[in-house]
């Protein structure tokens, strides 16, 4: 049986973010039946066209959280919330600095109380993979991340940290997809800007082959660079950085 025959049962918490939206497309053509969730009211039928169906709720909200976790009974969660500005706009990144740390600790812990009591037996989630303590480079997923973190990333990399210790740590198969800098549509950034960059849509296409693919534990997602190695995603996840959804027909 190929992986592409399996039809999974998916929550997608964060469907209408940058990833969450090329995600959702990717396993709505693979065949996955996917509740994926939006704070705003005015998304629910952006998600609705793209064949998911739609949950409005606050990742905050712990119990409503877990009772929608748990009415979509899915088999596998996926974890891309975020909490950043329109365009990731610069100006603003400062002030959602802490709100994206509360989503990491907060709402990954909510999520993850929700997989449980839904019986789901796989949590993929969104990180970064910019955390490393200092160190001979490229960083592979076994070396360290910042644990001693100061000034002004320390707020963001603590977040990090925690997001990934819940996920790792929890009985559910986790698998943690360490994301370089975001570029592509909802980004407000059109090309590579950093040596460890990613496409939303190879990003989200990550997320897609995680489902099936790739023993628990954290991935390197980005673009070939002397600071990251990427080789387990790609020989585990069969990931390759180039990849590009068509654009949808009219």
């Amino acid at each position: 049986m190929s992986h592409h025959t399996i039809s999974h049962r998916i929550f997608l918490a964060g469907a209408t973010g940058a990833i969450g939206i090329p995600l959702t497309r990717l396993l709505v053509q693979a065949g996955h039946r996917v509740v994926g969730t939006t704070r705003a009211p005015a998304k629910a039928e952006a998600l609705r066209k793209l064949g998911a169906e739609p949950v409005v709720i606050d990742v905050f909200d712990r119990n409503g959280l877990i009772a929608a976790v748990s009415a979509a009974r899915p088999d596998i969660v996926i974890h891309q919330l975020t909490d950043l500005p329109p365009g990731l706009d610069p100006a603003r990144i400062a002030e959602f600095v802490p709100r994206n740390a509360r989503i990491r600790r907060e709402g990954t812990a909510n999520l993850l109380a929700g997989a449980l009591a839904a019986g789901a037996g796989r949590l993929i989630a969104q990180s970064i993979a910019w955390v490393y303590a200092p160190g001979p480079l490229p960083h592979a997923e076994t070396d360290p991340l910042d644990h001693d973190a100061t000034g002004p990333g320390a707020v963001s990399t603590h977040g990090v940290i925690a997001l990934e210790e819940a996920v790792l740590g929890s009985p559910l198969d986790g698998v943690v997809l360490r994301y370089g800098r975001l570029y592509g549509p909802g980004t407000g950034i059109e090309a590579a800007a950093y040596p460890a960059s990613v496409h939303v849509d190879a990003a989200a296409k990550a997320a897609l082959l995680a489902i099936d693919r790739g023993t628990p534990g954290a991935y390197n997602v980005a673009e070939e660079s002397g600071e990251l190695s990427t080789r387990r995603a790609r020989e585990e996840l069969g990931w390759q950085a180039n990849f590009r959804l068509q654009s949808p027909t009219e």
